[in-house]
Parts: C-alpha cells; sequence; structure tokens
C-alpha cells in the first residue's frame, strides 16, 4: 500500500488517455504501472521511463534511441511476445504501454519450485524462442534474456517482454562510457568482451536459462559481477549433467551448443535454436520429460530486488515488462547518483539485477578471480576487495577520460539534424550542410520508396563532427511470391507452402463440399502467384467433405417421387426392381439405409420398385391325370379349381381354362375339367 499511497503518478492520467492505477514493479531504467487506457477501456501495463535516464547530453541520445527501439519493437506481433501498444512523451515523462499479462514471472517461478521438469524447461524455451525467432527476423535483438524478462500468464501462456529499453541504455552508455549493460548470468561471452552483440547473444542466453530451469542454479556465480563476466568470456559452460547426474547426454549436447562460447559455434538465431531443441524433445522418452531436479524451493529476498520508497518485494511482477533490475542499477552520464539511504549490495548483484561493466571486463579479471573461493581467510578477502577496488577506481578514470574526450575534448559531438520522414537526396543534403556524412542503407517498410525511416544516431542524437550517419531508407515493403497450385492440395501442404513464403495462415474457412475430400484447399483468398507483402494474411477455404444428412423415408412412394426426394438431399439413388404379391407396380417395396441413419450427401440409397405379381406361363396339361396336371400347375404357382363332366369323376383333364402358353398372375386359379 504504501508504493500506491506515495507515488505521485498513481492516480494522474498521463497524456490525457492513461489512467493510472497502481504501481506494479519498479527498477533500474523505469517504473511499471497497472493503467486504464481510457480511450479504450482497457487494461495496459504503463513503462515510465526514470527521469534521470532523460538529463544530460546523452540523455536526448538515449531518448532518440529508445523511441526507435519502441518502434521497431512494435512491429512485432506474436502470441509469444509482450505486444507493444503505444509510446510518447508527456511532460518529462516517457512511456511506453504494452499489453498487460496476469501472472508471474519464470524467476518467482524458478523461487518456488527449485528446478523444472524437463517437458516444462523444454516448453517454456521452445515458447520463448518461437517468439525470439520473429524478432530476430526482423533483425531485433533482444540483449536481456533472463527469467525476470519472461512471464507466466495465469492462462497458461508464456510471454517474453522487455525489447528496446535496455538496448537502448546499452547502446549510450558503451559509446559514452566505455561499459556495457545487462544481466551478468546471462551476458554473451562476446557482450562482455567487446561490447557487440547479434543474434547469436541471445540464443547464448537461452542456454544459459535452459541450464538453470534445468539444475535450480546458474552455471556461473562469483562474489563479483567482473568474476562471473571472467567465467563467461574464458570457461566453457558445465555439462547440466554434473550437477543432475540422471540427465542423459542429448541435453549436455544441447545445452552446449546453444551456450558455446564462440558465438560462430552456436545455431545462428532463434528460429535455428528453436529447431534444435525441438529435436532434442523428440529424441528424449515420456520418463525423462516427467523428471524434475530435486533441488529445494528457494524464494528469497536481495536488497537490490526491493523497492526502497515501499519495501515491497519486486522479484515477481505480475504484468509485461516487471523488472528486477536494482533502484539504483548504472545510469547514463548526468545521471542522479544513488540516494544515501539505499541499502543495495554491490558485490552480489541480485539473480536478476541489472549491472555495467566495463567492456572488456571479463579479459582483464584476474585469474585470482576465476574461481568462487567456498571458504576465504580474512587477508585473502582483503586483498580480494583492493583489487576489486583499483579495477573499478581505474575504470572509473576510464570513464571520465572518455567522457571528457567525448563532451570537450577532441571528439566533440554535434547534433543530428531531423530527417525523419524526408526523402533520400533531401536528407543527405540537410546532413552535409550540417558537415556530416550519410550511409544510406535500404530497408523494407511500409513507407514510400526513398523516405527516410530512421537515423543512426537519432534525430537529436549526438555524433562526432564530420562523423557519418545511418540512414535507413525505405525501398518500400518486402514482398513475396503466393505459391501455386494451392487450390487441390491438402491444408497442411499449403500452410506450409504459405509459410515457406513468408505468409500468415489465417483462420480457414471450412465449408462442405460434395467433390472435394477432406483436408483439400478448394478456394485461396489471395491470388495464387501475385506478389503480395512479406506477413499478409492468406485465408484457405478448406472442404470439409460432403455435409451429413438423415436418411428419410420413401417406402411406399413411387421410383419417380422416392428419387426426386433423395436426390433434394444430395443423396444418389440406386434403384433395384422386384416382384411383390402385395405392392404396386413402380412403388417402392424397400430401401437401404433405413430410415433415420445418418450419412452425408453423395452417399448412395437402394431402392427396392415393385414389379407387382410375377407373370407365369400356363403349361399344356390336356390329356394328362388330374393329379399329375394338379401338381404341375401347384409348382408354378397357380390355384387349381376342378370340375367334372356330367358329374361322374373321372381322372383325366378334358380341358383347362387357361390356354397353354398364357401368362399369368402368380396365385391365379386355372380350372381343369376332369371325365
Amino acid at each position: 500500500m504504501g508504493a500506491t499511497i506515495t507515488d505521485p503518478l498513481v492516480g494522474r492520467l498521463v497524456d490525457g488517455r492513461y489512467e493510472v492505477v497502481s504501481r506494479i514493479a519498479r527498477g533500474g531504467m523505469a517504473t511499471v504501472y497497472l493503467a486504464i487506457d481510457r480511450r479504450l477501456d482497457r487494461e495496459v501495463a504503463l513503462k515510465v521511463m526514470h527521469p534521470h535516464l532523460a538529463e544530460g547530453a546523452a540523455g536526448s541520445a538515449f531518448v532518440a534511441r529508445f523511441r526507435r527501439e519502441a518502434r521497431a519493437a512494435a512491429r512485432l506481433t506474436h502470441p509469444a511476445l509482450v505486444g507493444v501498444l503505444d509510446q510518447g512523451v508527456d511532460g518529462e515523462t516517457s512511456y511506453l504501454t504494452m499489453e498487460y499479462v496476469d501472472g508471474i514471472n519464470l524467476r518467482r517461478h524458478l523461487g518456488e519450485r527449485g528446478a523444472l521438469s524437463v517437458e516444462e524447461s523444454f516448453t517454456i524455451l521452445e515458447r520463448m524462442l518461437d517468439g525470439l525467432a520473429a524478432a530476430h527476423r526482423t533483425g531485433l535483438v533482444h540483449r536481456d534474456i533472463k527469467p525476470e524478462n519472461l512471464l507466466l500468464a495465469t492462462d497458461g501462456r508464456i510471454k517474453l517482454t522487455d525489447f528496446g529499453l535496455a538496448r537502448a541504455v546499452t547502446e549510450v552508455t558503451s559509446t559514452t562510457t566505455g561499459t556495457v549493460l545487462g544481466t551478468v548470468a546471462y551476458l554473451g561471452p562476446e557482450l562482455v568482451a567487446t561490447g557487440l552483440s547479434d543474434a547469436r547473444t541471445d540464443v547464448y542466453a537461452a542456454g544459459i536459462l535452459l541450464y538453470e530451469m534445468l539444475t535450480g542454479r546458474q552455471p556461473y556465480t562469483g562474489e563479483t559481477p567482473i568474476q562471473v563476466a571472467f567465467l563467461h568470456v574464458n570457461s566453457d559452460i558445465p555439462a547440466p549433467s554434473d550437477l543432475v547426474e540422471w540427465l542423459p547426454q542429448e541435453i549436455d549436447e544441447l545445452v552446449s551448443a546453444l551456450a558455446a562460447r564462440q558465438p560462430d559455434h552456436r545455431p545462428v538465431d532463434a528460429g535455428a535454436a528453436l529447431e534444435l531443441v525441438r529435436r532434442t524433445r523428440a529424441a528424449l522418452d515420456p520418463a525423462t520429460l516427467a523428471r524434475r531436479a530435486d533441488v529445494a524451493p528457494t524464494i528469497t529476498l536481495h536488497p537490490a530486488t526491493i523497492d526502497p520508497d515501499s519495501g515491497v518485494d519486486l522479484t515477481d511482477s505480475g504484468s509485461a515488462g516487471g523488472e528486477a533490475n536494482p533502484a539504483d542499477a548504472p545510469r547514463p552520464p548526468g545521471a542522479a547518483t544513488a540516494r544515501a539511504g539505499d541499502t543495495t549490495r554491490l558485490d552480489v548483484p541480485a539473480t536478476g539485477s541489472t549491472v555495467a561493466l566495463p567492456i572488456g571486463a571479463g579479459l582483464r579479471a584476474s585469474t585470482g578471480d576465476r574461481d568462487t573461493p567456498t571458504v576465504d581467510d580474512a587477508p585473502r578477502r582483503r586483498r580480494r576487495i583492493r583489487w576489486i577496488a583499483l579495477v573499478l577506481l581505474l575504470s572509473g578514470l576510464v570513464a571520465a577520460g572518455t567522457w571528457w574526450y567525448m563532451t570537450a575534448g577532441p571528439g566533440a559531438y554535434t547534433g543530428v539534424p531531423d530527417v525523419l520522414g524526408r526523402q533520400e537526396a533531401d536528407a543527405v543534403a540537410v546532413l552535409e550542410r550540417a558537415g556530416l556524412d550519410a550511409a544510406p542503407i535500404p530497408v523494407f517498410d511500409p513507407a514510400e520508396p526513398g523516405t527516410v525511416v530512421a537515423t543512426d544516431p537519432g534525430p537529436g542524437g549526438r555524433v562526432l563532427k564530420d562523423g557519418t550517419v545511418e540512414l535507413s531508407v525505405s525501398q518500400g515493403p518486402e514482398m513475396t511470391t503466393v505459391p501455386d497450385e494451392l487450390v487441390g492440395t491438402h491444408f497442411d501442404a499449403a500452410s506450409q507452402a504459405l509459410e515457406g513464403a513468408r505468409l500468415v495462415v489465417g483462420d480457414s474457412v471450412t465449408p462442405y463440399d460434395d467433390v472435394a475430400p477432406v483436408g483439400t484447399v478448394v478456394a485461396v483468398s489471395v491470388e495464387e502467384g501475385a506478389q503480395v507483402e512479406v506477413g499478409t494474411e492468406v485465408v484457405l477455404t478448406v472442404s470439409q467433405g460432403p455435409a451429413p444428412v438423415t436418411i428419410i423415408s420413401v417406402v411406399g412412394a413411387t421410383q419417380e417421387q422416392a428419387t426426386a426426394e433423395l436426390e433434394a438431399l444430395g443423396l444418389k439413388v440406386n434403384p433395384v426392381r422386384a416382384f411383390s404379391d402385395t405392392v404396386e407396380s413402380g412403388r417402392v417395396i424397400s430401401q437401404d439405409p433405413a430410415q433415420g441413419t445418418a450419412g452425408y450427401r453423395t452417399d448412395t440409397v437402394t431402392i427396392t420398385v415393385s414389379q407387382g405379381p410375377e407373370m407365369i406361363e400356363v403349361p399344356r396339361v390336356i390329356g394328362q391325370g388330374f393329379v399329375a396336371a394338379s401338381d404341375a400347375l401347384s409348382a408354378l404357382g397357380f390355384v387349381v379349381a376342378r370340375e367334372n363332366v356330367l358329374g361322374a369323376p373321372g381322372g383325366f383333364v378334358l380341358e383347362q381354362s387357361a390356354k397353354p402358353g398364357e401368362k399369368l398372375p402368380k396365385g391365379s386359379t386355372i380350372t381343369l375339367t376332369v371325365f
């Protein structure tokens, strides 16, 4: 409640739109609030950048980079990424609004569980890599993959958050102070050693994350960030099975591949890493997937994870963008210093704390810091502290010298003119008038071709006099070709073809179809072979096969009536003729399937149609004995009547009432005259 009462933003309407309800989390770079979007009447997570980040000369560069990163993140749409909804400035308040996610972060979940089962670890990692792959395809690198930035929603969704902010601060601090900002437990060796990173740096952090989920601990620990950085740069990641003996070799090899020290030995991006993870998971048996390391839950509070204003534990944020960074995380030049009353420890960073390391720190660490001692005597500890103090002092001197060089020395900066939205030639002319060179880079963008859509440094940013400004020039949206011959193929094959062309498969339309088999594509919303933007949604019309019907009764109807009624239901009719002594000729005697049977259009119904009574040819029995003649006629189905001449009984047939060769209905009566 203290945070809610004392925070000046609570209850305020930001930018005339976002009503701040309560504070969710506070970190080293921003504070996150639960807010109501008054315009759309929905809950959002409002991330407000700390004012000190915008102070001084470096502050304007940070704000420009922050806005550029926010725009890039806003173009990402993926179920596994927290959506960026809006960004803006209200007075001195720079803010970002994101999708609000109700749940906890992975750090909290690990603290409650100790370690996760193999199956849950792979599920979380796959979901994260799936979303990260979407970012890598656009050239966007996260740079701060850690449990605090993975949100586990109460409805089961898994979402990655915090694109842009850490990257923007890192670019500013690395330029002005020679330091790199990040969470030391997950920093890639190349980022520590050179300050450079790409998609493979995110893959490295994913490998560290998998190790931690499986074993319940991080692979490298130390008393100082530099100790941990040294281990990242100079050591191969240990096998998880060293801690959890039953873990199979396939998992050891997966972790080793993802967290390889050399970037060239890792998967090239999150998409390639995801394929490797899925292949490994498929090779594991169900019993292994269900197992979990026996690690005791350890939810611990560190001063660096406590909001000094409220005393509230902020390691567990229930919304998008929640941080576990210390309140006094490193700041760009000109930023306010930490308060004297802060109690954050600097020797052991919190599990997910953001720290600033001098670029190359892992290369300069002393060999005495390679391993974290379990027991130390006092003299050795004092010597270590003196060495650490010396390193920090030298780093401070280097930073101060760099700051002087960049602000007052030979490397003085000039401001970058705002050329966003101009045509390339116009933008180049503006930069040349300011004494700057332009380096146009073609990029895909919805803007009109030839339009400048971004600059590096951004508008108002600082660049050396006679320096170069990169211009991102739109060449129009990236186009792709809709695959041919989708109609007539199965839905799965058509979907793969569309995804291979980097198109989005929309929700299918699934009508019944009397001709196309179930699952067959019968229509495509975009013309096959057409040129469309990458990411265009294509809707497939997919057959469900013939529609279901219930068989009706046509017994007693004429053949014509029965055929018409069944065909009206989409059924086929197979008439079969049969004699009947009881059913009028031309009417249906029986049907198969029977009335009430469930069927489908185009099914066949067999109807038996009466031909009337069977007609029998009358044989000649005149001259035969009555008994023999009667038996012959009875065998053919006739009824025999006897008539004696003169009333005297005799034994031979004199006449027959039906002429020989005449055809009569079966059951007809034939009278024999006997003498």
